[in-house]
């Protein structure tokens, strides 16, 4: 019964969200039993130009190294991927999967780029951030709630679990990068062509339309963010994590 409960749960992740989430838990799982070396996933300037090992900015975006120290933290960033990753395409993106193909290949594209420059190795937590920012910043308003009971519109919550990093690990540059790829995105998608009158920068190519059609009923008027509501109420997926010494959030 209980794996029917399990397989119910996951067949009823949306499409992309699954094969995210999947990926997410195969491959750091593949390189803990050591069936694949977590070195040969990283991403690496010199075995990706000089020895063109292309799959590298790949699996650095889904590789997480999973260590007692490390374990929690993979945890709560893979209950994020699931929970703002899902939030994500059964709203805005609801019945448009090619959009947000290229919501998310954009934010990779984007990361990759940082990362390279930067000489980081894994962009795991940059890329769930990235997606966390952008349902932020689409739900602005509504009212979300964290650990020992506070509550706060959810354009708050990056730079909230930014500086809790920051203050329980001394980490913060992941969550800094991913509001960055985020805000980028959500600039250069609605803020630009919305409040500056520009023309849409960003658009889904047509061919991602051919592999992933837009679904019957889907919502009209995409590009367009949703307008500022009022605080709504906690939503069920609301942080609610109770208890001291917990780690939130990291590199």
């Amino acid at each position: 019964m209980a794996s029917n409960d399990i397989g119910d749960w996951y067949r009823g992740i949306p499409r992309i969200t699954r094969y995210w989430f999947s990926a997410s838990v195969v491959v750091p799982l593949v390189a803990k039993f050591n069936i694949i070396n977590g070195m040969h996933l990283i991403l690496d300037w010199y075995s990706l130009f000089s020895r063109f090992q292309i799959w590298r900015p790949f699996t650095a975006a889904v590789y997480y190294p999973i260590t007692p120290m490390t374990g929690f933290h993979y945890l709560i960033m893979l209950y994020f991927l699931y929970s703002y990753s899902t939030r994500l395409e059964t709203g805005i993106f609801e019945g448009r999967p090619a959009d947000y193909v290229f919501m998310l290949a954009f934010t990779w594209l984007t990361t990759v780029g940082l990362a390279l420059a930067l000489e980081i190795r894994i962009m795991f937590d940059l890329l769930i951030f990235s997606a966390l920012y952008v349902w932020c910043q689409i739900n602005r308003d509504q009212i979300v709630s964290f650990w020992f009971g506070t509550r706060f519109k959810a354009a708050y919550l990056p730079w909230v679990l930014f500086a809790f990093n920051m203050i329980i690990r001394g980490g913060g540059m992941s969550e800094l990068l991913g509001i960055f790829v985020g805000h980028l995105y959500f600039f250069l998608k609605f803020k630009y062509p919305q409040d500056f009158g520009g023309r849409a920068l960003l658009e889904t190519p047509q061919f991602l339309y051919k592999y992933f059609p837009n679904m019957r009923g889907a919502v009209s008027g995409f590009g367009v963010a949703p307008q500022s509501r009022r605080a709504a109420p906690a939503d069920d997926g609301a942080h609610r994590w109770g208890g001291a010494g917990q780690r939130l959030g990291g590199d």
